[in-house]
This record gives C-alpha cells, structure tokens and sequence, in this order.
C-alpha cells in the first residue's frame, strides 16, 4: 500500500505513487507539497527574444508585463512541457485560440506517449558501416538495424516498438534511451554486427571506428569522372576513380570518349556495366572509396599491350579525394607509383571542395495513435481526416513535419529544427515527443473538438512555469493563416 502522504501520478501508465518532495520514475513530474507538478518548464515560442540569449524566462523584462502580447506576432505555444492527455479520455492540456490575419485559429497542444516510433538516422560516409538488416547495439542491446545505403550516406533504422516492448526489459530500456539521446542532441555510440563501431549526434560528423569524417562522397565514381573529365585532358591519359558502387575509368567512360581520350588498354577486376562503369570492384570497408583495398593496383587486371604504351599516366583517386595516387607505366607496362603532379594535385583538392561536410541526421519517426488524438476530438478519425485534407496543420515543437500518407498521422520531424531538450521518456518504455495541431477555430469545431476548453493566449501567460525560447528561424511560423501543404498522394 502506498504511504499516506504519497500522491498518485496518472500522466502515464505506470501510475507512480510519488511521496512529497520526490519525483515519479519519469522524473518529469513531483510531488510538491502535495500537489503533482510538471517539473520542466512549458516551452512557449517567439519570432524574436528582447535579447540574444536562447532562453529568457517570462517577466524578465524592465517593467512589469501589462497583459499584451510581448512579441508580434504573437507567441506560438509547443507541447514541450505541456503534458498528455492520458489517461486519454481528456481534452489535450492546452488548447489556444488566436487570430492571425484576421482568421479564429486554434492550437491543440500535447504532448504524445509514442511506443510506435524510432528514429531514421542518415550518416554521411563513403565508408561502410555493415551489411544491410545486421543489427545495431547500443550498449550491447539490439536497437535497430542497417537499412538501404542511400548516395552519400549510410542509413540506420532504430527503435521500432518491438525493440522498445518485444524484447528483454534491458533491451527496451535501452533502445529507449538511445532514441531518447539521440532526439535531444546527445552523442550515442553504436556497434554494427560485422561491421563498425560509429559516434553519432545530431548535425555533428559521424566517428567511424574512431575516425572523424570530414566529407560525403561528391558522386558514385562514374558521376566524379563525368564532373571532373575536363579538368584531368591533357594532364594525365586515364584515370580510375574508386568507388564500393561504382568504379569509373575516365577512357572508357562516355565522357572521356566525347574529349578523344584513346584506349589506354586498362583492365578492371569487378563486373562491368556500361562504358566506363564497373561493380564489384572489391569488397565494401572503410579504405580507398568504401572498399575493403589499401592498395588500389589491387583492382588492376595487367594492361593490355595492345593498348598501352610506356610512360602511360595513371591517376587513382577515391571519391572524396580522401586517398589518391600517381602511376607511370614502366617499359614492361607495370604501374610505377610516382610523386603526384602538381596539376592533378588541384584536381583532388578540387574533388574535396565538392564533397558536403559529413553530419549525422536524426530524424524522429512516430505514429499518433487513437488516445492521442481522443485528446483534440471525441471523434478521432475526424483530425486523421483534417489533415490528410491539409485542413490541420501538424507540427512538433513547432518544427514542421513530414506526415506520410495514407492512414493515420505517421510523421517524421528533423530534431535539430526543435528546441533542446524537446523529448522525454516514461519507464513503460515510451518516448514523449511534443506534437501541436493548428488549425482553423470553425474547422476545430467541425471536426468535434473540445470547444469548451478553449482559451485564449492571455489566459495562460501569467501563469508561472515557461520560458520563452526563440523559434529556428529556418522554420515556417507555425500560427499562420495559409493552409499547410498536402501530403502526397
């Protein structure tokens, strides 16, 4: 039996008994003299702060605040700190109505229990981080998995509920936390099953087997020849850019032929595709072009003499520019390493200015289920409708959203565009992620909405418990007027 003084927590399943002064297993609400709290602060949005600092707490101004909007327009509230709606069959926390260009709007705020989520993780490498559905640990639980490499960048699939409920219980805790670290901006290592160990964070380069990457790959080796064709005539007579994809080589290639390169009489290991376009050159690894080789002549097949000549220049080159080398043919049509020239030296500086900055991606991914949306209408199909119609805008801290078509509210959301701090976490396991529904006020009551908790902006500032944070200015302002766009069909 719980004590006496201890206070029953329903924001969540796990109903904690919380005694005064503690906190429940979330630690996102407390027992404060009595009274269940939320701890963490309502995050409230504005276009621009009174000063430069990120963060600046409500009523930090020189005069007293008179009851008039601070900021123009006015603030956009988020569901950070906002609370759920659980146990489900009550309205969102917060549902505020404004006007924007004359137009009634309203903003449904809560902020969803998500066991149907995970995250997309996008890491900018040419190197190879593991065979395609091999798990991916974290702390040596299985957390996800190796999905489809994509140009540039190697993908990761984490989370997912049978990660976070189908497993052990240190498995779902686990995975919890690494999606809960990875969407709040944190660093999170993780071990490929045959395959690399990688640090990953938000908008910072991945570590890859405990070295930083600098560059994406500007193309496949085919599109670096068709790029640079140009600038390598006249200086050197073939050129083999390296590539676990695909390999180019500059004199068979439909570029090269278009300039008048001859036939150098190179051969490739590997399958050959069209003119100048070669798979399976080696294995994929993390050396020269995300293969396996350390020494790129180990991919050369004997000139043929037919073709070659003595003297012959040969420049090998990786995508990034990361690992290149000069060759001249000897007398028995033998690749001899020589000192790069000058002019091809510009060349692979210039292949490296091509190359985008290597960073890590995280994108939140999660489906808003019937209980989340009992909390913005009785009739929860009503707002699936509503914004598959983009008659209701979706967004997540005021972020803006990709929603999937099809059923249901399925949404990704780019965490880096969020304020900090934007997730939590109930013990369940479960991620907590903000999510906001704006729409029109006529709309809000044709859809069945809860009309009766509706409140204004004002009714809410005076009221201690938020900051006020800067939106991204790389957002869209979430109050406005104009219908958001329509998902694809």
């Amino acid at each position: 039996m719980p004590d006496d003084d201890a206070i029953r927590c329903d924001a969540c399943p796990v109903l904690c008994y919380i005694k005064p002064g503690r906190t429940g297993a979330c630690d996102r609400y407390g027992n404060r003299e009595g009274q269940l709290v939320r701890l963490d602060p309502h995050v409230v949005l504005d276009h621009a702060l009174s000063r430069g600092d990120s963060i600046v707490p409500f009523l930090e101004n020189s005069r007293e605040w008179d009851g008039n909007i601070v900021n123009s327009p006015e603030p956009f509230v988020t569901a950070i700190g906002a609370g759920t709606t659980y146990p489900d069959y009550k309205p969102a926390p917060f549902i505020i109505s404004s006007e924007v260009a004359g137009v009634d709007m309203v903003t449904v705020v809560t902020e969803g229990i998500f066991s149907y989520c995970g995250v997309k993780l996008k890491i900018d490498t040419d190197r190879h981080l593991g065979p395609e559905r091999n798990l991916v640990r974290a702390q040596g639980e299985p957390v996800g998995h190796v999905t489809t490499s994509e140009y540039g960048s190697q993908m990761l699939s984490l989370g997912g509920v049978r990660h976070l409920t189908g497993g052990s219980r240190r498995e779902g805790t686990v995975t919890c936390e690494t999606l809960l670290d990875l969407c709040n901006g944190k660093a999170v290592e993780l071990q490929i099953d045959e395959g690399a160990r990688v640090l990953v964070q938000a908008g910072k380069p991945p570590v890859v087997d405990g070295t930083l990457e600098e560059r994406m790959r500007v193309g496949c080796g085919s599109a670096t020849i068709g790029m640079f064709a140009k600038q390598w005539f006249g200086k050197v007579d073939d050129v083999v850019v390296v590539d676990d994809h695909i390999t180019g080589v500059l004199s068979e290639h439909q570029a090269g032929k278009l300039l008048g390169i001859p036939e150098t009489g190179i051969k490739l290991k590997g399958r050959r595709s069209t003119p100048g376009r070669y798979f399976q050159v080696a294995e994929p690894g993390t050396a020269w072009g995300g293969t396996d080789i350390e020494d790129p002549l180990s991919i050369l097949k004997p000139f043929d003499k037919k073709s070659a000549w003595p003297g012959l220049r040969l420049l090998m080159v990786s995508t990034t520019g990361e690992h290149s080398a000069y060759f001249e043919l000897d007398d028995v049509l033998r690749p001899v390493e020589k000192d790069l020239p000058p002019s091809l030296q510009e060349s692979v500086a210039r292949i490296k200015e091509n190359c985008e900055p290597a960073l890590c991606t995280v994108l939140f991914m999660g489906g808003a289920g019937g209980s989340l949306r009992a909390g913005v209408t009785e009739n929860p199909v009503r707002l699936t409708h509503s914004v598959r119609d983009a008659l209701t805008q979706v967004t997540c801290g005021g972020a803006p959203v990709y929603v999937w078509p099809g059923g249901g509210i399925t949404l990704m959301v780019d965490v880096t565009r969020m304020p900090e701090n934007a997730f939590g976490y109930v013990p369940t396991p479960a991620i907590v992620a903000p999510i906001e529904f704006t729409l029109k006020l006529a709309d809000y009551a044709a859809l069945g909405g809860y009309m009766d908790s509706v409140r204004p902006l004002s009714s809410i500032m005076p009221e201690g418990g938020r900051r006020h944070v800067q939106a991204n200015p790389e957002n869209p302002w979430p109050l406005s007027a104009s219908k958001p766009p329509r998902s694809e069909k």
